[in-house]
């Protein structure tokens, strides 16, 4: 991996009380590199992305983006640095109760001084850069959920941010609206010459567009490589979750006693 880094972590643990999330997590994110974090659910994916946004500070370690300690940073340093960064939540998360144009104007109204007539022309390069210019005055509960994605990216790039962040961005997305935010996730981040981090489980679909995946299991990443080197691997965690199959290092059954055995206790109580 290029040694010019945007978010360098290095050993950082991360626990809620006695309960042990993140052991000893080593990652780097190249600047104009996209990279994945794949992983079971649980695993601790989500809670890497509440770190680097400084949402939660790690319980030892050290995370630095654009060079500077974000658990280090004060409120307003912090407020500044978020300013940089761009968020796709799951499902999107949209204001219900505004517009599409209002939804993507919000940050650039909430941050900036810019006039309304400069807003409204960068609102719709940004929409028009997702397909959605022509949909501009739709409120969101008129959207289909790929639309409504779509929108949450624009707002996503509202500010040019150097860093932007999804969170299972294909989640309850068709076939074909998966393809659609995957391209646009690629082509927004070489167009952008952003930084893109990426948590998902749809394997197949980021294989296509990450140039880098780190994968985390129980806390710690197992397994690291390009798309071709995650696809070749031999790692049987690696091979379960990208070929979805049941049985693994993953286990399709609750431990439990032998099935029989437990029929046996209900014979002999009878």
């Amino acid at each position: 991996m290029p040694a010019d880094s945007l978010v360098k972590i290095t050993d950082v643990n991360f626990a809620y009380d006695d309960r042990s999330i993140l052991k000893g997590i080593d990652m780097e994110i190249p600047r104009g590199k996209l990279v994945a974090i794949m992983g079971n659910s649980g695993c601790g994916k989500t809670t890497l992305l509440r770190l680097i946004g400084g949402q939660l500070k790690p319980t030892s370690g050290e995370l630095l983006v654009d060079g500077q300690s974000v658990p280090a940073m004060k409120h307003d340093e912090l407020y500044a640095m978020r300013r940089r960064m761009g968020m796709l939540f799951q499902f999107g998360a949209l204001f219900t109760d505004i517009s599409v144009f209002d939804n993507v104007a919000y940050l650039m109204r909430e941050h900036t001084d810019l006039p309304e007539d400069v807003i409204r022309d960068m609102v719709l390069m940004k929409l028009n850069a997702v397909g959605l210019r022509g949909a501009h005055h739709l409120m969101p509960a008129e959207l289909s959920g790929g639309m409504a994605r779509r929108v949450a990216l624009a707002r996503a790039i509202a500010l040019d941010p150097m860093l932007i962040m999804y969170d299972e961005p294909f989640a309850g997305l068709d076939p074909i609206s998966m393809g659609v935010i995957g391209q646009l996730i690629r082509k927004l981040n070489d167009a952008l010459g952003a930084t893109t981090l990426l948590v998902t489980h749809d394997v197949q679909e980021a294989l296509l567009i990450v140039d880098y995946v780190y994968f985390v299991s129980d806390g710690q990443i197992v397994a690291q490589g390009t798309p071709d080197d995650i696809r070749a691997s031999s790692d049987p965690f690696v091979h379960q979750f990208v070929f979805g199959e049941a049985d693994g290092p993953v286990h399709f059954h609750y431990p439990a006693v032998p099935f029989e055995q437990e029929l046996m206790r209900e014979v002999a109580g009878a």
